[in-house]
């Protein structure tokens, strides 16, 4: 059932293609009901795992390259089915968010819809090669939804993040192959090569390499600055699949490939350097650095735009600071911060980018607090003040449940990386108030540009009504009954940090 997400995503894709141009209307269509049968199989699938309590499932096992030992394996336990879930919802909701595309409206869906089968196939496939496939056929839609639809500097944009992406896939496909040739088991499935007994001492310079390749894509400081600019360069459903999906196909490629099938590779060194002593010390300091350095920047970014950008960078810091505590809770919760951050980051791009942006055709606060958008657009202000209380982690949304856990896991591992990353909290807080502040509840006097364009704005769609519900009500639901997913999540955890999912 689940692998139709993939195929449905593609023939979707293939389909918009080949539709006659000049018919938006029916672009817009066939990619809702696509978008739509994905999240309804996702949900299907996941429904599905609950009565063998989310136990690895296999979905199609199929020799593809026997020579190599390489097959077409796809299956799903709890972490692929929260994630295959977050595609469905962060595919439906984009599409709300494009229903405005009026250029080359079908190739825009034949690229997204071509993005989601990949997003869908990687968080299901369990060869590592084919996962590898998957993983760059998610990466050359994501350069022309930005260089032909995005606004500011796309082509930059655009090109910037390709050569991360691509730097980033070298990187990991050095080590597969690596780990592949060492192996000696003539096998590319995960199970085969985690149980292979690789080395230690391979483990040791394969490990860093690969988690640094996928982290990359996940927005890890220093190699994070590809994230902000592709975002603001972005439209609209692209920035939301950007931060909401993509950026978790680095974390999951961290958690599913570099830490399932090199845990040796973050053994201690046997010596210490202030106090890092192994690559996990290393990678967690960096995640922490993240957490603050995203927020420090998102507090004095001037584009609001931006300031979501550099937020996702910080939020993405506790998924891999989550990783690197390699503890039950520590990393339930950093699943559970990617499925938050994907939903949450989601909706504020959607906010900013499409109902803002579209219509007051400016992301400088400064101008915007001028337009006093509460009286003008308060279904706008009021959608960013729920979206702005989920990313600062209130009790009530996901983001505070998956939060919490990656804080009490890293305080178990290391107290120091938790009060660390608390105070990229407390601005995290203040980057968020004052974006609200400043955008929606200004009392600055109207400026001349306030004058000069002071026509009515636009009445809000049903599609952004839609859009804005649906991801509110995942944040919602999750937030007040996260056993929803930690039912799902923590076997599979415990499965892995146990060495059987490995």
């Amino acid at each position: 059932m689940l692998a139709w997400t993939i195929y449905l995503s593609f023939a979707g894709a293939l389909a918009q293609a080949l539709l006659p141009k000049g018919k938006p209307s029916l672009s817009r269509w066939l990619a809702l009901i696509v978008a739509l049968a994905g999240l309804a199989l996702a949900v299907a699938g996941f429904a599905a795992g609950i009565p063998n309590h989310f136990a690895r499932v296999i979905i199609v096992d199929v020799p593809w390259v026997s020579s190599m030992g390489i097959h077409y394996l796809l299956a799903a336990d709890g972490i692929s089915l929260v994630l295959v879930l977050l595609t469905g919802l962060a595919a439906v909701a984009g599409v709300l968010f494009s229903w405005n595309i009026e250029l080359r409206t079908n190739e825009f869906f034949a690229f997204y819809l071509a993005l989601i089968g990949g997003v869908y196939g990687v968080f299901l496939s369990f060869d590592l090669f084919l996962l590898f496939v998957f993983y760059e056929i998610a990466i050359v839609p994501k350069y022309f939804l930005i260089a032909i639809w995005g606004s500011t500097r796309r082509e930059y944009g655009a090109m910037k993040l390709a050569l991360y992406s691509f730097v980033g896939s070298a990187m990991v496909l050095v080590g597969l192959l690596a780990a592949y040739a060492t192996s000696g088991s003539h096998s590319t499935g995960l199970v085969d090569l985690a149980h292979a007994g690789l080395p230690v001492s391979f483990q040791m310079w394969v490990f860093p390499l690969v988690f640094t390749g996928f982290a990359i894509l996940a927005g890890m400081w220093p190699f994070h600055t590809w994230a902000p600019t592709g975002h603001v360069a972005a439209p609209t459903a692209a920035s939301m699949l950007l931060a909401g999906v993509v950026m978790k196909l680095g974390a999951y490629g961290c958690l599913r490939v570099a830490i399932s099938l090199f845990p040796h590779g973050m053994d201690p060194w046997g010596f210490s350097f202030l106090g890092v002593g192994s690559w996990r010390d290393v990678f967690a300091v960096l995640a922490v650095i993240g957490i603050v350095y995203g927020a420090l920047v998102a507090l004095a970014q001037t584009d609001f735009k931006f300031v979501i950008g550099y937020s996702s960078v910080s939020h993405m810091g506790f998924v891999l600071l989550g990783l690197m505590t390699l503890n039950q809770i520590g990393m339930t919760g950093a699943v559970l911060q990617m499925f938050s951050h994907g939903v949450i980051a989601g909706l504020l791009f959607a906010i900013v980018g499409r109902i803002v942006y579209e219509r007051t055709h400016t992301r400088q606060l400064a101008e915007l607090e001028t337009m006093h958008l509460s009286k003008r657009l308060p279904f706008a202000a009021w959608a960013f003040v729920i979206a702005g209380m989920a990313s600062m982690g209130l009790p009530g949304f996901s983001g505070f449940v998956a939060e919490l856990q990656v804080l009490v896991g890293s305080w178990v591992a290391k107290p120091g990386w938790t009060i660390a990353a608390g105070v990229g909290i407390v601005v995290g807080v203040a980057y968020t108030w004052r974006a609200l502040q400043k955008a929606f509840f200004s009392d600055a006097p109207p400026s001349a540009h306030m004058h000069e364009h002071g026509h009515e704005l636009a009445a809000i769609t049903v599609p952004e009504v839609a859009g804005v519900a649906l991801l509110v009500a995942a944040t919602l639901i999750v937030g007040l009954y996260p056993r929803i997913l930690l039912e799902a999540i923590e076997p599979a955890v415990k499965t892995l940090l146990a060495g059987g999912g490995r």
